[in-house]
């Protein structure tokens, strides 16, 4: 299969985005890893180091990529038009409990692109990852399983391994599926914290976290379940509290 018919493959809105990269180099590297396994839209929040001509020396070949970056300010600006997101991290870095391996992450972006609109992976900086408040803007946290703790990947690294990893998706083509509603596990995880709320138990850090997380490994049946199941509770709750009054 020609790297053609890989960029061809991925018909849909998939960019990756390096949040405030320092060097240059790696933004480089990344660029060229994502032209070699057929992934084309790169994002950079807070950052200019891409301008750098070491960025374009290091691409090689991977120029087209850096001449079509689109830069953001803040992580949320980047996601605006994303449905699905995903991101990388070190597991001592985030209070999230559960983290997706590389492969798992293909697994359920597969399922996911069957019903969404758009998908992004977003990659943290090169000496800080990303902050808490920023991985509380994705649906899914990964990281990379290593031997040993020490010799961490860097960010040109890191990219490499998932669009290796993902490049599968530019090879298969996406089924559609009926009344896809992109927006389905972002509605759900508010719904889940407006009855937190109500139930009055949104001060449950812990129980809060546990369905942030959770709810970006639905799939579509039964992130559409769990619609119907709490408009049943929220029904119920509305008729109890109309009796009392």
């Amino acid at each position: 299969m020609t790297l053609d018919k890989l960029t061809n493959g991925l018909n849909m809105l998939f960019p990756l985005i390096l949040v405030s990269p320092a060097r240059p180099e790696n933004i480089g590297a990344a660029a060229r890893a994502m032209k070699t396994m057929g992934f084309s839209q790169l994002r950079i929040v807070a950052s200019d180091a891409w301008q750098d001509p070491a960025a374009r020396r290091v691409a090689h070949g991977a120029g087209d990529i850096l001449d079509n970056i689109q830069t953001f300010a803040t992580l949320a600006d980047a996601l605006a038009d994303i449905d699905f997101s995903v991101a990388t991290t070190a597991r001592s870095r985030a209070k999230f409990r559960y983290y997706a391996t590389p492969e798992q992450v293909e697994t359920q972006l597969l399922e996911k692109r069957q019903w969404v609109n758009s998908m992004a992976l977003v990659f943290g900086r090169e000496d800080s990852g990303l902050t808490n408040e920023e991985l509380e803007q994705v649906d899914l946290l990964t990281g990379i399983p290593m031997a040993n703790d020490y010799p961490s990947l860097n960010l040109g690294q890191a990219v490499m391994v998932y669009c290796y990893q993902l490049s599968t998706l530019n090879q298969v083509e996406a089924p559609v599926a009926s009344a896809a509603d992109g927006q389905q596990l972002q509605a759900l995880r508010q719904r889940f914290h407006q009855l937190l709320a109500q139930l009055e138990v949104s001060d449950d850090e812990k129980l809060s976290d546990w369905i942030d997380q959770r709810v970006g490994l639905l799939e579509q049946r039964d992130s559409a379940m769990l619609h119907r199941l709490l408009h049943d509770i929220e029904k119920k709750l509305t008729d109890k509290s109309s009796a009392k009054s």
